[in-house]
């Protein structure tokens, strides 16, 4: 057996915001093994914190969906840094995160943590027309003050920006994995440094809080020049609201030249539940 925690990550309150389990002592798990915790659990990523195997890093995460083991992700970095700090295995403050896409800062506060985005990548520009037509959008829909593509910082996303009554009408087709790349389409429409977002898992499913969407978001608004110019930025992500989990995320975005150069991302965390869980047989 195993224990585990519950926790709802950017939320200031129980049953809103992404769901993540946090599953403690997994260092002798297998690969098979975490996976089939995951598979149990049946959200969108299940963490598991190990030993760091990097000399520099106070602790090491795993990361799982029901389906497939990723290399970095948000809502779990934020978490598990949280509840290890709530916790006393971490100190509050600053510590160094381990994934397999490397090491992140993390800043862990009473009630919050903030993650720091890996290295920003601008990708390619794409017409608008197939990705929005995939969400069931008209291109009279999408916003012409910017154009759709590709950003990440740790994961890409494919970016579609829309006017402000088109996001709670985007209805995915079940083709939509062939108009995306990256993680996810995310449906974005962005006034005053409020960015209302959706964002679709190419793999199927809405997600009710996407930390690393939101990093590759602060990339992409400042490629796409929506930011005031250079300095640091604040933008404010609501997501979650179509699915009935509201969730608020804090972006950073770091610009320099009309590039973005750091980005990070934060959150509240809120305890749902505890309890334990059977170890799977390992073959």
């Amino acid at each position: 057996m195993r224990n585990y925690d519950v926790l709802d990550v950017f939320t200031d309150r129980p049953f809103a915001g992404n769901q993540l389990a946090v599953v403690h002592d997994a260092e002798d798990l297998t690969d098979r093994q975490m996976q089939a915790v995951a598979q149990e659990f049946g959200y969108s990523e299940t963490a598991f914190p190990v030993p760091p195997t990097d000399p520099a890093a106070d602790y090491r995460i795993r990361i799982f969906t029901p389906v497939t083991e990723l290399p970095f992700a948000g809502h779990p970095s934020i978490g598990t840094a949280w509840l290890l700090g709530s916790r006393g295995v971490l100190p509050l403050g600053r510590a160094t995160q381990q994934t397999a896409r490397g090491l992140h800062r993390v800043v862990v506060d009473a009630d919050r943590a903030t993650l720091e985005g890996d290295t920003p990548v601008v990708g390619d520009y794409l017409d608008a027309g197939p990705p929005a037509a995939a969400l069931g959008l008209y291109l009279s829909d999408v916003d012409p003050h910017a154009e759709a593509g590709v950003a990440g910082a740790g994961l890409d996303f494919t970016f579609l920006p829309v006017r402000a009554d088109a996001v709670a009408r985007a209805a995915p087709r079940v083709d939509l994995g062939e108009h995306v790349v990256g993680r996810g389409l995310v449906a974005v429409s962005f006034v005053a440094g409020v960015a209302h977002v959706r964002m679709f898992r190419a793999t199927g499913g809405e997600d009710p809080a996407t930390g690393s969407a939101a990093l590759a978001l602060g990339v992409w608004l400042a490629d796409r020049g929506l930011l005031p110019g250079d300095g640091r930025h604040a933008v404010v992500v609501r997501q979650g609201e179509e699915v009935g989990r509201p969730s608020t995320l804090d972006c950073l975005v770091t610009v320099l030249g009309g590039v973005a150069t750091h980005v990070a991302v934060g959150g509240r965390v809120v305890p749902v539940a505890q309890g334990r869980i059977r170890v799977p047989e390992s073959s």
